[in-house]
């Protein structure tokens, strides 16, 4: 009975970092491997991630480019860059060597271009050379730039038996094979098989008639987005890739999407928040100054905005000055409803399920508002008859307060839609520009309606 090695538990320890720093001071390369060999290559990244410089660079030259291929995608980009910049271009080839296509073309274009010609020029399979070149050709942010050249194909007029026999060496190429794509002579994809499929049928049976038509496909110039909706919607773990010509040129697989999903995620929770540029928290300060402050300056004159309106109405509060102490919760009632709206949106248009007219959406918006106002204003009038505010006053805020939240509610829906459909990211109407639109657009309201209803 062989007995399965389980893997080891991965927690980073300061004495974790102490012991390898002390196995390279001390050019202990025999224990520096046997422990590393313990870990998987993700948590040996992670090790890299918080080690010298010198110390990290050590580590890659003294493993084995299988091994620290995969170390090297996993690490942090800026850790990958510096690495890459004290190895030779002989050193990345053969590095690029281990990996499939899709990575090796990632890594060499973070290369600067100088560097991507004389690293590729090292590489010694023509063919993977070849593969790799040929994606670096394709824009950033389409299919072509994510797929990998490793897969399995077959041609439809083979017999199964033969079909057995030719893609086991192609097999090995493939860290995972999901499906098995059919192409005619024209190498024009035409359907797929699953590995059950080819198992179970006879051996003389041609491919054409075991394979299934109906196989979903992207365009090597789809957007990465559309191939994640792909991807998720019929629940795929890999996708082909085709040309105008519908010629099979490679595969996409989940993991890629995972990383697209994440980046996204990344780039709207950012822009959410009010920052503009990809930035993470050890980036400069002045990355992350010019990141976050042209968000900063809209609050800042949303802000002032707000200042010139409430001047504008300092006769009534000084006859009504109970008004004064609302505008706070007036402005936060009319962003917290914005961003709630449009986050439901934006969340949809990003899922595709945003669906009918845009006078139907908001419609429904307003319908929601008007039941979400009407309670928190009957709150408001109550709060008021504990305190023993005038009734006139409290009915004036209250109503107020509720129109607030409906016109908060259709601008947070709004928005949004129009710059999707103006090919703006939505996203950046869930931050500060709804929050600020809002508080003054609500202030605004609040003062209008309170005066018309007290009688000022």
């Amino acid at each position: 009975m062989i007995e399965e090695k389980e893997h080891n538990q991965f927690e980073l320890t300061d004495a974790l970092i102490e012991q390898v720093e002390l196995f390279v001071e001390t050019e202990n390369d025999k224990e520096l491997k046997r422990l590393l060999n313990e870990y998987h290559h993700a948590d040996v990244a992670e090790i890299l991630d918080e080690l010298d410089l010198e110390d990290s660079v050590y580590v890659i030259k003294l493993l084995d480019s299988e091994t620290t291929s995969d170390i090297l995608m996993e690490l942090d980009e800026d850790t990958r860059e510096k690495i890459l910049k004290n190895l030779s271009a002989k050193e990345i080839a053969e590095e690029i060597e281990e990996l499939d296509t899709d990575d090796a073309a990632d890594m060499i274009a973070e290369l600067p271009e100088d560097r991507q010609a004389e690293v590729i020029s090292k590489i010694a399979d023509e063919e993977h050379r070849d593969e790799i070149t040929e994606l670096l050709t394709y824009d950033e942010d389409t299919a072509g730039s994510l797929m990998a050249k490793e897969l399995v194909k077959v041609y439809e007029t083979w017999t199964v038996a033969g079909c057995l026999r030719r893609i086991r060496g192609q097999a090995k190429e493939v860290t995972r094979v999901h499906s098995i794509y059919v192409v005619n002579k024209e190498e024009k994809l035409i359907g797929r098989l699953s590995l059950k499929d080819l198992i179970v049928a006879k051996s003389e049976q041609k491919i054409a008639d075991i394979a299934k038509d109906n196989v979903d496909f992207v365009h090597v110039t789809d957007d990465v987005e559309d191939v994640a909706k792909v991807m998720s919607k019929y629940d795929l773990e890999a996708i082909p890739v085709v040309d105008d010509k519908q010629t099979l040129l490679g595969r996409i697989t989940i993991d890629d999407i995972v990383d697209v999903l994440k980046e996204e995620a990344d780039k709207d929770y950012q822009l959410a928040a009010g920052i503009t540029q990809d930035v993470e928290a050890d980036d400069t300060v002045w990355e992350l100054t010019k990141a976050r402050l042209p968000w900063l300056v809209l609050g800042l004159f949303g802000g002032l905005g707000s200042v010139f309106i409430m001047k504008g109405y300092e006769d009534i509060m000084e006859t009504v000055p109970s008004l004064f102490f609302y505008t706070p919760l007036i402005a936060a009632m009319a962003g917290n409803v914005g961003v709630q709206s449009s986050a439901i949106i934006v969340q949809g248009l990003a899922n595709d399920n945003v669906k009918g007219s845009i006078i139907s959406r908001l419609i429904k918006e307003v319908g929601l508002s008007l039941i979400n106002g009407f309670a928190l204003a009957l709150l408001v009038i109550l709060f008021g008859f504990a305190i023993g505010q005038d009734s006139t006053e409290s009915l004036a805020i209250a109503v107020s307060m509720m129109s607030v939240i409906i016109v908060a509610a259709l601008v947070g829906t709004f928005v949004p839609i129009i710059l999707d459909k103006r090919g703006i990211d939505p996203a950046i109407a869930t931050g500060p520009f709804i929050t600020t639109s809002n508080d003054i657009l609500g202030i605004y309201l609040f003062f209008v309606l309170s005066g018309l209803i007290i009688g000022f």
